[in-house]
């Protein structure tokens, strides 16, 4: 007696890899959000200024936001149904 072919439990590397960029990418946001509002938790007095290191730290994490946005892009490019056709 045959048994029905069942569709594999894991998925395929570049599948897995793609899905995991995707996960990454729609974290980023909430990432950089909290790394820019990281300083205010620094200031310990009752008036909000922005110092020096602030304002590099503010550009550096905006910067470093903007690189991992590139990096992520080219594994982005391609769409949903390509993921399907690689499950089938």
């Amino acid at each position: 007696m045959a048994r029905p072919k069942s569709p594999p439990v894991f998925l395929g590397r570049t599948l897995y890899r793609r899905r995991r960029l995707r996960d990454a990418a729609r974290l980023l946001p909430v990432v950089g959000v909290l790394l820019l509002l990281l300083p205010l938790l620094w200031v310990s007095d009752v008036e909000v200024r922005l110092g020096s290191g602030e304002v590099v730290y503010f550009f550096v994490v905006w910067l470093a936001l903007i690189g991992l946005a590139a990096a992520f892009a080219p594994g982005l490019t391609r769409g949903d149904k390509a993921d399907d056709q690689e499950e089938d």
